[in-house]
C-alpha cells in the first residue's frame, strides 16, 4: 500500500507547491509511481504539472460533490510514471457546497482509499490556510511534510499547524504522523538562513531533513513552463535538492 503525505503550511510563500511538483517528480524519477492531488483552489501544483486548470473537466471540487468518480477525476500519466487530480477557482466555494454534509472530513480520503494500493506515493498539496481543504488532506494522509522558508519568521504559525495535526491524530485520524520539516529558500550567502535553521532545529520536537532546498532561480522559473525542475533543468542546485529529498524519503522508509 502506497503512502500518503499532505505538504503543508499555513502561510503562504513558503514553497509548499515546489515542494509538492519537485519531490513528487523526483520519487517518480527514482522509479515510483505517483498520485498527485491538488488540494489547492488556486491550482499552481496542476499547472505546474503543464496542465491548463481551466479545462479540466473533472477536478477536486466534482470529485467532493460527488458529481465524478476518482477514476473520472485522475488525469493519467501527467509526465512519466505522476497522475494529478486537478484542481481550480471552483474548489474555492466547496466548504459552502458541504456546510451541512455530516462526513465532510472524510470525502477525499474515502475517495483516495479506492486507488491508493496502486501508488507508491500519493502526494497532496494543501492551501494555505488550516481550511476543510487542509483537514480533509490530513485525514487522508499518513503523514504531514512541512515547507519551511528560511527567514524571521518561519516559526510563527507552526506551533499552530503543529496543534492542528495532533488535533486531527486525536479526533479523526490516529495514524497521522508528522513526517517531518524540509527548509526551502535556503541562501548560503547569508547568516539569517544558517540562523533559522539552528532555531528550528532547536524549537521544533520533530523529524528535520537534513536536505535544504537553495534558493534557486531555476526553481522559479520551470512553473511558467509547466514543468517539474529535473525536467526543466537537471543539473541545476534545485532539482539536485529534491533529488537528494527523495532519496532521504524513501530511505527513511526502509
Amino acid at each position: 500500500m502506497g503512502k500518503t503525505i499532505a505538504i503543508t503550511n499555513q502561510k503562504g510563500g513558503v514553497g509548499k507547491t515546489t515542494t509538492a511538483i519537485n519531490l513528487s517528480s523526483a520519487l517518480a524519477a527514482a522509479g515510483k509511481k505517483i498520485l498527485v492531488i491538488d488540494t489547492d483552489p488556486q491550482g499552481n501544483m496542476t499547472s505546474g504539472f503543464g496542465v491548463n486548470k481551466n479545462e479540466v473537466e473533472n477536478t477536486v471540487y466534482e470529485l467532493m460533490l460527488g458529481m465524478c468518480s476518482i477514476e473520472e477525476a485522475i488525469m493519467r500519466d501527467v509526465k512519466e510514471r505522476i497522475d494529478l487530480i486537478a484542481s481550480n477557482v471552483n474548489l474555492a466555494a466547496i466548504e459552502i457546497e458541504l456546510i451541512d454534509e455530516k462526513n465532510k472530513d472524510f470525502i477525499l480520503k474515502n475517495e483516495v482509499d479506492w486507488v491508493k494500493d496502486r501508488y507508491d506515493y500519493i502526494i497532496l498539496d494543501c492551501p494555505p490556510s488550516l481550511s476543510m481543504l487542509t483537514i480533509n488532506a490530513m485525514t487522508t494522509a499518513d503523514s504531514v511534510l512541512v515547507p519551511i522558508q528560511c527567514e524571521y519568521y518561519a516559526l510563527e504559525g507552526l506551533s499552530q499547524l503543529i496543534h492542528t495535526v495532533n488535533l486531527v491524530k486525536d479526533r479523526l485520524n490516529p495514524n497521522l504522523d508528522m513526517e517531518g520539516a524540509v527548509f526551502t529558500m535556503y541562501d548560503s550567502r547569508t547568516n539569517l538562513s544558517a540562523q533559522v535553521v539552528e532555531s528550528v532545529k532547536a524549537n521544533l520536537q520533530t523529524r528535520v531533513y537534513e536536505t535544504v532546498i537553495p534558493r534557486n532561480i531555476r526553481l522559479a522559473e520551470a512553473p511558467s513552463y509547466g514543468q517539474p525542475i529535473n525536467e526543466y533543468d537537471p543539473k541545476s542546485a534545485g532539482a539536485e535538492a529534491y533529488g537528494r529529498l527523495a532519496k532521504e524519503l524513501i530511505g527513511g522508509e526502509s
